[in-house]
């Protein structure tokens, strides 16, 4: 795939840009080698102020970061800027909270001192998405270069403006040469950073097939790694379900980023007894959404990031109509210039179809009856992805259940699945390892190191492990 800036709404390509060959690898590698030397021995006061500067710039530039996410890869203007916002959001969490959350912990062993410290790795790639093109890249990089990290972004084909954009953020922020460089290469480069001794860990955000590769690269070269994958996340309303909320947000759900999230709701599994209640409002609510134009306020659902996706989506759910399922609205491209597809619900859909349990990025929700609890669990468990899940109930019995039996990195009762800095954010199954975000997100990068200090006089000693 060609590196350049198309607009999907045209299908004008605005930029090209020529991919860096050997010799610039070679150069970022070196030249960000050094700066993990220099940037470990920062203290959090002067990370944390980088980091505040880097909230700073992304609000007050909020406007112009959201239409260069618009031009690339065609979300709405306004989730573009809440985008943008977001990010120094996560600047700022860490900003304030990193250094308590990396604080030594003393525990007591009976003599001497002993403590756990949590000491930065060094460099790490990072192999980003096109879909939250700030976003993905800015959970990484805040909790990584607050622990003292420093960080290669290799990012996806179609944003090359936001990726450099973001190194020239950090930069202007004050972090020091080196401390965090945009490559513009192709996924073909990916295996030899990946192995270079220089390069500490990786993390990817991207399909499974991505990720299977990223981790068995990283797997062969003892590198640690992150990888959150892709998500087919259940909705479920059972019958004390809020149900306006419940069909309002479903809407908001399964269309943000003109459906292309992870943890968008993808399948909604619905309760027979309040089935009807459900979908008839949820299809009328869908089949009225503004498309159009991203950079107009009013759109409410733009164009796929690219021909290849929308192609994808439109292959994806023909197969699940001839296997059976019933469309209820949309399921065609749009006519005309630009990625555009209908925003589409399917209904009674087959084991065998594509809507059943793999995952659309795009419009398209599928839509499920069950009868009880259980059949619920088992349809939300009865796919290989595990991102997230929503579930509506007022009962608290179901509550627990939901929680408990849900085979999810995230689940979220009477709300929509998203995510925030303070939380953990990760799946499980081929959704991927590892957590971002929170505490635990920027701990996946360091080295947690046991230190023991023993009294001079001590004897004591132990033969195992």
């Amino acid at each position: 795939m060609a590196i350049a800036t198309i607009n999907p709404a045209t299908g004008e390509t605005l930029e090209e840009f020529a991919p860096h060959g050997a010799d610039r690898i070679e150069e970022c590698l070196g030249r960000a080698q050094r700066a993990a030397v220099y940037h470990r021995g920062t203290s959090f006061r002067e990370r944390a102020e980088w980091l505040t500067r880097a909230a700073d710039i992304l609000e007050r530039e909020r406007q112009e970061l959201g239409r260069m996410m618009t031009l690339e890869m065609g979300k709405p203007i306004a989730a573009a800027v809440s985008e943008a916002e977001k990010c120094a959001a996560a600047c700022r969490y860490y900003a304030a909270n990193g250094e308590r959350l990396l604080a030594d912990e003393h525990v007591e062993t009976g003599d001497g001192k002993s403590w756990i410290a949590f000491h930065p790795l060094g460099v790490v790639l990072a192999v980003m998405p096109w879909n939250f093109p700030f976003w993905q890249v800015f959970r990484f990089a805040a909790p990584a270069l607050m622990a003292g990290n420093v960080g290669i972004l290799k990012h996806a084909s179609n944003v090359p403006r936001c990726a450099l954009a973001i190194e020239d953020i950090l930069r202007r922020a004050g972090f020091a040469e080196g401390v965090f460089q945009t490559l513009l290469i192709g996924a073909k480069e990916v295996e030899g950073i990946i192995a270079d001794r220089r390069v500490a860990a990786v993390t990817l955000t991207g399909s499974e097939g991505a990720g299977r590769s990223v981790a068995a690269t990283a797997g062969k070269n003892l590198k640690k790694s992150v990888v959150e994958l892709g998500g087919s996340d259940p909705f479920i309303v059972m019958p004390s379900a809020d149900m306006e909320s419940a069909v309002k947000t479903a809407v908001t759900a399964r269309m943000i980023n003109n459906g292309q999230s992870c943890i968008a709701a993808k399948r909604f599994i619905v309760h027979t007894e309040v089935y009807d209640a459900f979908l008839k409002p949820f299809v009328e609510r869908v089949s009225a959404l503004r498309v159009g134009d991203p950079m107009q306020s009013a759109t409410e659902l733009g164009p796929l990031a690219t021909a290849a996706i929308r192609d994808e989506l439109a292959e994806q759910v023909e197969r699940s109509v001839a296997a059976g399922a019933q469309l209820l609205t949309g399921g065609k491209r749009i006519e005309g210039t630009g990625n555009y597809y209908e925003p589409t619900v399917l209904a009674d859909i087959p084991g065998n179809a594509p809507a059943y349990d793999q995952e659309l990025f795009g419009p398209v929700a599928s839509v499920f009856r069950v009868t009880n609890i259980e059949e619920a669990i088992s349809v939300a468990n009865g796919t290989v992805f595990g991102l997230g899940a929503s579930a509506w109930t007022t009962v608290e019995s179901e509550q627990e259940r939901f929680v408990r039996e849900i085979e999810a990195g995230l689940v979220f009762i009477n709300g929509m699945v998203a995510s925030d800095p303070r939380l953990p954010f990760g799946g499980v199954k081929s959704s991927g390892y590892g957590r971002e975000l929170g505490e635990f997100g920027i701990r996946e990068f360091v080295n947690i190191k046991t230190v023991r200090v023993m009294s001079p006089s001590s004897s004591k000693s132990s033969e195992t492990e």
